[in-house]
């Protein structure tokens, strides 16, 4: 059997994968078991934040690897510490947990949420409630799955887990008539819907969610684990927006390409989960917090966030070139395409069949580029997909 054929004979055929087999990579190239070399635009959905096995990324983590692999959290780690130090520090939170997935991040932050109403207002008030937006995702565990605002993911795995309400984006009067509700304990969004299609939130509409959540005692979440850092350009993508939320959750670029989730919170929550209340036998696993300690380090480097603002609006600049191409949205390094009359999907398969890696979300192409991405890359990347598009 060759590779894809032993896969496909063991391994759970959840995904939709193309041909490929990838085995050496560096930087923004992907290399397959045939020799033939890719320039990614998709950087693992975003998680591989310094592209393929960058060096000082690497040197950290296989450091890592030779001194302490794994304690489990019964004991404390340097890594970890000043993992926790940096990202608090630099993001503007005070405490954080540490998982290995966004789902992860996100299950944490709903715990918190509901913990957070259950303390002050008690059980009899039943104030349980999460308000999330319609498109949106939040990951595929039961309680995640059913915050995500997408009917076409609530299927087969019924019951879903009750308690979570759905506000059309930037419908201010459809999220003032829900947070009418005085069940309602926390409202959870994205400010860049990723895998719905790659839209961000409109300033209006963020500006009320946080008037009528302050006004209301409501915790507000915010899920960055495609948005954050760094990928709109700053940190975090609601600074883009001016406002901090009580609660962040990230994950995918965290670690440049090692599985972490994080959920982050400022002082209204900081105290909300206790000894006992939650836990990870992997969060905090220090090879992960080596690679993440790398990332930080990289990001609030000088002039790293402008390099990655300047790189998006190239990449607009270079589509807006391309007459397949109607409209482009999203933020910084984080892309949506609307084209005219071809498929995304089809975008994407012939664009890896010459030699390039891209992304959808719903009916757009969708370019999660790595952070460091050259302008070499970028255009010969851009050459590729213009050729597709024109074809």
């Amino acid at each position: 059997m060759n590779t894809i054929e032993k896969f496909d004979s063991h391994v759970m055929g959840t995904y939709g994968r193309f041909g490929v087999v990838m085995e050496n990579c560096s930087g923004a190239s992907a290399h397959d078991e045939n020799g033939k070399t890719y320039i990614d635009f998709g950087s693992g959905i975003g998680t591989n934040s310094l592209g393929f096995c960058d060096d000082v990324w690497a040197d950290a983590v296989c450091a890592q690897v030779r001194s302490v692999q794994h304690t489990s959290n019964y004991y404390y780690t340097k890594v970890q510490a000043d993992l926790a130090d940096k990202l608090c520090t630099s993001l503007g939170y005070d405490k954080v947990f540490f998982g290995n997935s966004g789902a992860e991040a996100n299950e944490c932050a709903i715990k918190i949420a509901r913990k957070y109403s259950f303390d002050k207002y008690g059980a009899d008030a039943k104030r349980y409630k999460i308000v999330t937006l319609v498109n949106s995702f939040h990951g595929r565990t039961m309680a995640t799955l059913s915050a995500t605002g997408q009917d076409a993911m609530h299927n087969y795995f019924f019951p879903f887990v009750e308690g979570f309400v759905n506000v059309k984006a930037n419908d201010i009067d459809d999220l003032r008539e829900k947070l009418a509700d005085d069940k309602i304990c926390a409202v959870m969004f994205e400010c860049v819907q990723g895998e719905g299609g790659v839209n961000a939130l409109e300033q209006p509409f963020v500006d009320e969610i946080f008037r009528l959540c302050a006004e209301k005692d409501i915790l507000t979440i915010c899920d960055e684990v495609q948005t954050g850092m760094g990928r709109t350009g700053k940190l975090l993508a609601s600074q883009h927006f001016g406002v901090k939320p009580d609660v962040i959750t990230l994950a995918k670029g965290i670690a440049g390409g090692i599985p972490m989730g994080a959920c982050l919170t400022g002082e209204k929550a900081s105290g909300v989960l206790t000894k006992g209340m939650h836990g990870s036998t992997f969060g905090g696993n220090p090879i992960a917090c080596a690679g993440a300690n790398a990332v930080i380090d990289r990001l609030t480097s000088d002039g790293f966030m402008d390099e990655v603002t300047a790189k998006g609006e190239y990449f607009r600049k270079k589509l807006a070139e391309i007459d397949e191409v109607e409209a482009v949205s999203g933020i910084g390094m984080m892309i949506g395409i609307t084209v005219k009359t071809k498929k995304a999907a089809d975008i994407c398969a012939k664009c890896v069949d010459k030699g390039l890696l891209v992304l959808t979300a719903k009916d757009k192409v969708r370019l999660l580029p790595p952070l460091t991405i050259s302008y070499e890359d970028i255009d010969s990347g851009m050459k590729i997909l213009a050729e597709v598009m024109s074809e």
